[in-house]
């Protein structure tokens, strides 16, 4: 990858044909990349096919009788269950072969059949069709399909027959075995927009089978989730299989920021944009609206952005059909034009292609990616296990990467600088007999707090007496030549766990004429620096590691910095890591109970606020609810000093139980976990997205914690999600205990286990 496409979103651009009719051969795919497509779309089966089949229907319907209910209400007779048989493709029925062009074709099949009638000769015929088409794509080595998505509407009924077409689907990946599935979905449920064509199999469905639309009054005309609600049954029967996604249909307007941010966390991999869709500026060019700008950049940031397919824009110039096929193409090759030719050449910069000229020059305006993004790429929704540094010694490129952080270690700086400030102007006393602040860093890692505090007290002119302990006895050799190279030999360095440091040394002077000395005796320390949260603040035992120091702190004056961290929850949707998290358990039982570090990206926040801002243009997206679970204070003034007996950790034990409305209905996967920390006074690091451009922007040290959940849950519209949450220990080790419930009004309509993460707890 280059400089520039690190930078820059890419687009992958194609171009499809309802009506396309022509063969696709290596020429014309040639010829779309000249006018700078990418790709094209390519129907699996002919008009001829489509004949077939109907005649196969008509013929089949003319032998049969008027259905009728059986005594159990159903249309229980034999003929109702026996369908004819669509006899194999012929060369009539299909353009595609096997050529070279297979791996910049996107198939598409059959628009016209209804998976999901009510009418089970529809249904069935539909099948035959579907899995005719899949398997013939198979054949050819077409690696992605289109197939579209449910039909919703059959008279009176709605969403009936989603788990008809979703088995189907699920038959059809087993048939594919190298097919990656697009569902093509509409962005939300209209049941104007679902109109049926002239040929479609669906309005051929028996109106014994249809019920009547009784209540279609009351029941809305645009469900915003309702096709994602079909998405949700299709992705769930398919076990959230790898090879289905969803190409997702950008309508003219629009929906409300909620169900954009829904699609948001789902795998769309195409984005398909009709001629209707763009709008006309001032000068006659198509162009699209501001927020579908906004939402393309959006999706183009995911890890895996979308291709984007133009539908229906015109035909491929120089191909038969197009409007320079004759002339035009012609006018680009004569030396000399025609005075016909001359006159159409007047008008200004004819674009054969304008809407793909356009979204070419979007790509070209798409921001640079921020420094976040690029340091996050690769790591997007990709799960890593929490680090155990008390357990396990990091190497040398795990602490690099913290050190890249623009942010926290400048933050750190500005904590001691004013912590020094501040005990010199308070005039307090010092642990040092000679006068200097004693300041100790504990966990030193490579040494990056030791360079700040340093330069906090050359800042300040406030003298240190520093004292760094580090028990990665491979960064401890670092650490001796930083002292050597960097540091000028002004810092004490100690190899020990910081739990098991008795204090700085103290040499006392001579105590009689024969200069004979006392023991070496240890001071306090005033100011303690420590870097040892998690993504979850208190995941990486830092409670536990502080306590083991917190009685070296001078007992009136001593500052801790980090003085306090708050651990946050939020129960999200996330298929894309509820689908890793089920792939890995297949080798890892426990990995359900995982806790994961993530950079949530796909992701959709259940419960949330209104939008601070209505005004905005297009809408900003709703405010995440965002919880505390609890917190850690130090230093914790209440806990005895460490001895030879084994201390209970009891007083680290946490639990909280949070309610978090949603207003829209979706699936619970998992929750989100962050953390705030007040490192002194108002100086603050936050990974909360609410809170953390004000406190800490573009801090990039530390990544969301996700807590699975083994089995997704569903949440209704207006429900209620509840979170129970404990952190345990057996004085051996520290785990989370998590459990999810739905509520709706006082019904539980929904619990999750009790999850557990103690076989991957974190050893003290």
């Amino acid at each position: 990858m280059s400089d520039a496409d690190d930078l820059f979103p890419a687009f992958c651009i194609g171009q499809h044909e309802t009506d396309r009719v022509l063969p696709i051969t290596t020429q014309i795919v040639q010829r779309a990349h000249e006018s700078n497509y990418d790709m094209l779309t390519y129907p699996v089966t002919t008009s001829h096919f489509h004949t077939r089949v109907l005649s196969v229907l008509s013929s089949h319907l003319a032998t049969l009788d008027k259905p009728t209910l059986d005594a159990s209400g159903t249309m229980g007779t034999t003929q109702n269950t026996k369908f004819p048989v669509i006899p194999p493709l012929s060369t009539a029925d299909t353009h595609l072969s096997p050529n070279e062009a297979m791996s910049q074709l996107v198939g598409v099949t059959s628009s016209w059949i209804d998976l999901c009638s009510p009418d089970p000769l529809i249904a069935d015929l539909s099948r035959q069709v579907l899995m005719m088409e899949v398997a013939y794509a198979a054949f050819c080595g077409l690696g992605y399909l289109l197939i579209p998505g449910p039909k919703l509407h059959h008279g009176g009924m709605h969403s009936d027959g989603v788990a008809y077409y979703a088995r189907v689907i699920q038959d059809a990946l087993a048939t594919g075995p190298y097919i990656h599935f697009h569902i093509w979905l509409k962005m939300v449920d209209n049941v104007d927009l679902e109109v049926d064509q002239m040929g479609d199999l669906a309005p051929l469905a028996r109106k014994e089978f249809l019920l009547d639309a009784d209540n279609n009054e009351q029941s809305p005309k645009i469900d915003p989730f309702g096709t994602w609600d079909a998405w949700d049954v299709i992705r769930r029967t398919c076990k959230y299989h790898s090879r289905l996604v969803v190409a997702l249909c950008l309508p003219k307007h629009l929906p409300q920021p909620s169900v954009q941010s829904r699609w948001h966390s789902e795998p769309v991999r195409l984005l398909t944009v009709d001629a209707g869709t763009f709008i006309k500026n001032q000068k006659g060019y198509p162009v699209l609206s501001k927020g579908h700008q906004s939402l393309i950049s959006r999706l183009m940031r995911l890890r895996t952005p979308p291709w984007i397919i133009l539908c229906d824009i015109g035909p491929i110039p120089g191909v038969e059909g197009s409007e320079d096929a004759e002339g035009d193409r012609g006018a680009a090759t004569a030396e000399f034009p025609s005075l016909a030719q001359a006159v159409s050449s007047n008008k200004k910069h004819h674009d054969p292609t304008p809407h793909l000229s356009y979204m070419r020059n979007l790509q070209q305006k798409q921001p640079p990616r921020t420094a976040i993004e690029r340091f996050g790429v690769g790591y997007q929704d990709y799960l890593q296990a929490p680090l155990q540094p008390l357990t396990v010694n990091l190497e040398s490129i795990t602490y690099e990467v913290f050190e890249k952080d623009p942010i926290k270690y400048e933050w750190y700086e500005r904590a001691v600088a004013q912590a020094l400030t501040d005990w010199a102007a308070q005039k307090k006393p010092t642990s040092n007999p000679d006068g200097r602040v004693v300041v100790a860093v504990v966990g030193a890692g490579r040494g990056p707090l030791v360079t700040r505090a340093l330069r906090a007290s050359a800042q300040t002119g406030v003298a240190i007496d520093i004292w760094v302990v580090e028990k990665n006895q491979n960064a401890f050799v670092l650490l001796q030549r930083h002292n050597q190279t960097i540091w000028e030999g002004k810092v004490n360095l100690v190899h020990s766990d910081m739990r098991s440091w008795r204090g700085p040394e103290r040499k006392q002077a001579p105590n009689n004429e024969e200069g004979e000395t006392t023991p070496t005796t240890h001071s306090t320390v005033d100011i303690l620096i420590s870097e040892l949260l998690g993504s979850f603040a208190d995941n990486e035992l830092s409670p536990e590691c502080l306590d083991g120091v917190t009685h070296l702190l001078h007992p009136t004056h001593g500052i801790s910095i980090p003085a306090s961290y708050t651990a946050h929850l939020s129960p999200i949707s996330a298929p894309k890591l509820h689908a890793d998290v089920m792939s890995q358990s297949v080798s890892n039982p426990a990995a359900p109970e995982t806790p994961y570090v993530v950079m949530l990206h796909a992701i959709d926040f259940l419960s949330t606020n209104a939008s601070t801002n209505t005004s905005t243009n297009p809408p900003s997206d709703p405010v995440p609810l965002i919880q505390t679970a609890w917190q850690f204070a130090h230093p914790n003034r209440d806990i005895p000093a460490p001895s030879h007996h084994s201390l209970s950790n009891s007083h680290n034990v946490r639990h909280t139980r949070l309610v978090f409305p949603c207003p829209d209905r979706g699936v619970c996967h998992g929750l989100a976990g962050y953390f705030e920390t007040v490192l002194y006074k108002n100086v603050e690091l936050s990974t909360n997205p609410v809170t953390m451009e004000a406190k800490s922007a573009n801090m990039i040290s530390w990544f969301p914690i996700y807590f699975p959940l083994k089995n997704p849950l569903n949440v209704p519209d207006n429900s209620e999600v509840i979170v129970t949450m404990f952190r345990q220990t057996d004085n051996r080790k520290v785990w989370y205990e998590w459990m999810v419930e739905v509520r709706c009004g006082k019904m539980r309509v929904g619990i999750s286990d009790l999850h557990s993460s103690i076989k991957e707890g974190c050893l003290m």
